[in-house]
């Protein structure tokens, strides 16, 4: 089980190819606000959702000084079609191997339709410009998550 993550804490480093196979960093970010959120699957109800609603609030955090990645175990290329098939703009990367998921405290034991199993662990962690987290939130809704973000974040109206 993977510890989470605090305000206060380093964000660990992480490099994942994004959907077309590019190489992405946090460490390109340094300098703006990142929001890191973690789904457990592309093409999936929610993880759609989510994800049109960052989309659909990109230019309100850009201009807020925040870049906005999202992270899941998916492949590059379902990335791809996701990204493809939902007019999608938030940069997606894949963590095949979950090794940034459990350091960022988003893998592991989670409630699912009363069972207990282990997963993704829909979660939005912000970085501040030097690179420690601002905030860590875990087992976050996939909808209305965004506009919650935005009136605790104090974006936008």
């Amino acid at each position: 089980m993977s510890e989470r993550l605090k305000a206060g804490d380093a964000a660990p480093a992480f490099t994942l190819p994004d959907a077309d196979g590019n190489r992405v960093s946090l460490a390109d970010h340094l300098g703006r606000k990142v929001i890191v959120y973690f789904y457990p699957a592309a093409l999936t109800p929610g993880c759609t959702r989510q994800a049109c609603d960052f989309t659909d609030n990109l230019e309100v955090f850009s201009g807020a000084g925040y870049d906005v990645l999202g992270i899941s175990p998916d492949k590059p290329g379902k990335l791809g079609t996701f990204r493809d098939t939902e007019n999608l703009k938030v940069t997606l990367l894949a963590d095949e191997d979950r090794s940034v998921l459990e350091a960022y405290g988003a893998y592991g034991e989670k409630k699912l339709y009363g069972k207990t199993v282990v997963g993704v662990i829909r979660s939005t962690v912000v970085v501040d410009e030097e690179g420690k987290v601002e905030h860590a939130l875990y087992n976050v809704k996939a909808t209305g998550h965004v506009a919650k973000l935005l009136r605790d974040l104090k974006i936008g109206a």
